[in-house]
């Protein structure tokens, strides 16, 4: 999916407030859950044992871990604005994250952004400030939403 290409700074102030086309929609399936467990550590019932889910869990199946939707909102999110005048740009960390809806294993989420702030910083760099949601395919309410801090370094 293509987005914006920032080939200059100053554009960077210009798109504040620009809705971003959204991402194409993404299946989170069990066996990336189970991945993420291995890599994760984290092999809570929940969200690695389909039986025990379906008998026990009030959403009947297994749902994805909170930081999997991170790592998946941050993967969708990297074509949608590119900095092609930048060195590099560097995850400076998040303001808000909230997990507002579980994701059942074999649901579809996407992910919407708007460019919220954009700052030029003293050694050059731009702080920018991303708000992040990854919407729940059926679902009223997004799986998750953030607002993500990014420095731009030409």
């Amino acid at each position: 999916m293509a987005g914006s290409d920032v080939t200059d700074p100053r554009q960077l102030a210009q798109l504040v407030g620009t809705e971003f086309p959204a991402s194409a929609w993404e299946t989170v399936s069990q066996d990336r859950i189970n991945r993420f467990a291995e890599l994760s550590g984290d092999h809570q019932w929940i969200h690695t044992d389909p039986v025990r889910a379906k008998s026990e869990s009030p959403y009947g199946q297994t749902i994805a871990h909170g930081n999997l939707l991170l790592l998946i909102a941050a993967e969708l999110s990297r074509p949608m604005l590119t900095y092609s005048y930048a060195s590099r740009a560097v995850n400076y960390g998040f303001d808000t994250i909230r997990f507002l809806t579980p994701v059942p294993s074999g649901s579809r989420v996407r992910l919407t952004q708007v460019l919220k702030q954009s700052e030029p910083r003293a050694d050059g760099s731009t702080r920018i400030v991303i708000a992040m949601s990854l919407e729940l395919e059926g679902a009223e309410r997004p799986a998750l939403v953030a607002d993500s801090i990014r420095l731009i370094y030409p």
